[in-house]
């Protein structure tokens, strides 16, 4: 089996590649620009540059897709590219859904260009659902973005099940809700918290500033999810799946366990700042995972407590490190 990811160095895209690695996949890993990109993900997961090829492609250019989806063949593809951050999105509007809804477009018409038994993942977003409050959502929720980040994942989505069902491709979207890890950027607020935290309990005198601490989310590990993805594409028809672990906790919550871990007390080292407010948000975001269950056998193997510990070990021994040198 050969496998095409796309975003092959972020977390999603490292973690996938091990994974596939594991199972005897060769795969082949794209990035804007492969001679740029950057393998720490891959260091720290132990992969050595020798077991993927990294590639140049450019999702949002037709000829660089199809070029590379000639010369592989691959049996599966994995869309993880395109702008990953909610915060960044309102920033940069435009290219959220050029590079997000765009790219999956242009994706979707090369497979029917091709017209190969090739099938597709893509990774949809929690975020498509908006506020859930006390309905756990489920793949038949409606969807309500809350961002232009919600509404490029959300159109990528409408694309996929249009060209499902119009073409017949084997096209699935993972609604994944928040999964986190070490290799995520500190641009994401779970990681920036446990660095901070890290960076205090060994003698920093920083404040750590944030915005609404009273949000929730599902929060999951992600190399859990990843497992997910890969079982999507090997079921017998293509579907949409929610993967989350169905518990719901507040970012107070995160931080508490994280500075607990520390042994600090989270209080007198956190601030709220309104400047880290979006111009809008989701206050509960939550989900019934049962179909992933019932249809890939896929549940949660990490909860939130574990999530947390995992992550402020990690961040401990990062830190540890730094200060020795």
């Amino acid at each position: 089996m050969k496998a095409l990811i796309c975003g092959v160095t972020g977390q999603d895209g490292s973690y996938l590649a091990k994974l596939l690695l594991s199972k005897g996949y060769d795969v082949i890993g794209t990035s804007r620009d492969a001679m740029m990109s950057k393998s720490s993900n891959f260091n720290h997961l132990g992969i050595s540059s020798s077991e993927i090829e990294v590639i140049s492609m450019a999702t949002n250019d037709f000829r660089s897709v199809l070029n590379t989806i000639q010369k592989y063949m691959p049996d599966e593809i994995y869309n993880l590219a395109g702008q990953t951050s909610v915060g960044l999105s309102f920033e940069q509007p435009v290219e959220a859904m050029e590079s997000i809804a765009g790219g999956t477009l242009i994706l979707l018409e090369v497979l029917r260009f091709i017209n190969k038994p090739i099938r597709f993942y893509n990774a949809g977003s929690s975020e498509c659902f908006g506020d859930t409050q006390f309905n756990p959502a489920t793949e038949e929720s409606p969807f309500y973005p809350r961002s232009p980040y919600a509404s490029a994942k959300s159109s990528a989505h409408w694309l996929l099940q249009n060209y499902r069902e119009a073409y017949g491709l084997f096209a699935c979207t993972g609604f994944l809700f928040n999964h986190e890890s070490p290799l995520r950027p500190e641009r994401f607020v779970t990681q920036k918290i446990v660095k901070a935290a890290a960076r205090i309990s060994l003698g920093s005198k920083e404040t750590l500033e944030l915005g609404n601490i009273d949000i929730q989310r599902d929060w999951g590990w992600a190399e859990d999810y990843v497992d997910a993805m890969w079982r999507m594409l090997q079921q017998e028809y293509a579907g949409d799946y929610i993967i989350a672990t169905g518990e719901t906790r507040s970012l107070k919550d995160f931080i508490i366990a994280t500075f607990a871990y520390f042994d600090l007390d989270w209080r007198d080292y956190v601030k709220v700042s309104s400047k880290f407010f979006r111009p809008s948000d989701i206050e509960v975001s939550s989900a019934n995972p049962l179909k992933a269950f019932e249809k890939l056998g896929w549940t949660a193997q990490t909860r939130f407590d574990e999530v947390v510990r995992n992550m402020c070990h990690f961040a401990s021994q990062e830190c540890l490190l730094k200060c020795s040198k």
